[in-house]
C-alpha cells in the first residue's frame, strides 16, 4: 500500500501549494471518506478540464495543475491523488478505453483515480468535471463515473497504477490543448505490466 502513498514527479504532494490545499481541504473533517469527498469536488468543479474549456498550458505534475487551475483527465487524476496522499489516503490512477466521438472508433484512453477507504476497500471516483450529460459522483460503494462503457471496444481498465503510465506522460508533453486532442493515447499503447494491482 506504501507506493499509493509515495511522492513522485508527478503526484508531488511534498509541493508546499499541494500540502497547503490538502491541509485546508481536511480543516476539520476527520473521516477518510469526507476529506475524499472534499478533494474529489474540489478538483472535479474548480480545476477547469482543459478540452471543456480550451485552455493552456497542458499540465501534467499535480502541482503545475493547481497553479494553473486546468488539466486533462489524466492531469487532474495527478492532482487528485496528491492531495489525497497528501491527507494519508492511499491513490492510484486508473483508465478507461473509450470512444472519442459518435459511440465509435477512434478510441482513447480516459484517466480517473480509484481510492483506498478501509469501510469500503478499492473505490474509482472520476473528476474529470461534470458537464451536460457527465455527473459523476462520490457515493461509495456505489460508483458514479463520467462516463458508462456502452460501444464494443470500450472498457475499463481494471489495474490501479501508483504512478501516470509513460504513455500518458507522452501525451502530457505536448504543447497545446488541441495537439493532445489531435494525440490521445490509447488501450494500444499499454504493455502488460505485472507490477500493476488489480482493483478486484
Amino acid at each position: 500500500m506504501n507506493r499509493y502513498l509515495e511522492p513522485s514527479e508527478y503526484i508531488d504532494w511534498l509541493a508546499p501549494e499541494i500540502i497547503a490545499k490538502a491541509s485546508h481541504l481536511a480543516e476539520g473533517l476527520s473521516h477518510p471518506e469526507a476529506i475524499t469527498r472534499a478533494c474529489f469536488e474540489f478538483v472535479r468543479d474548480e480545476i477547469k478540464h482543459s478540452w471543456d474549456y480550451k485552455m493552456d498550458p497542458v499540465t501534467c505534475k499535480a502541482s503545475d495543475v493547481l497553479t494553473h487551475e486546468t488539466g486533462y483527465c489524466y492531469a487532474k487524476s495527478h492532482l487528485l491523488a496528491a492531495l489525497l496522499r497528501a491527507n494519508k489516503i492511499p491513490a492510484g490512477l486508473c483508465y478507461q478505453r473509450l470512444t472519442i466521438t459518435n459511440d465509435k472508433s477512434p478510441f482513447c484512453l480516459h484517466g480517473l483515480n480509484a481510492v483506498y477507504l478501509e469501510k469500503f476497500g478499492w473505490y474509482r471516483l472520476d473528476a474529470r468535471g461534470n458537464k451536460e450529460g457527465v455527473s459523476a459522483q462520490f457515493c461509495p460503494p456505489i460508483e458514479k463515473l463520467a462516463y458508462p462503457i456502452i460501444t464494443q471496444g470500450e472498457a475499463d481498465l481494471p489495474e490501479i497504477w501508483a504512478q501516470p503510465h509513460p504513455a500518458i506522460i507522452k501525451a502530457l508533453s505536448l504543447k497545446s490543448y488541441q495537439e493532445v486532442a489531435d494525440n490521445l493515447p490509447d488501450i494500444e499503447t499499454l504493455p502488460t505490466d505485472k507490477s500493476r494491482k488489480s482493483i478486484c
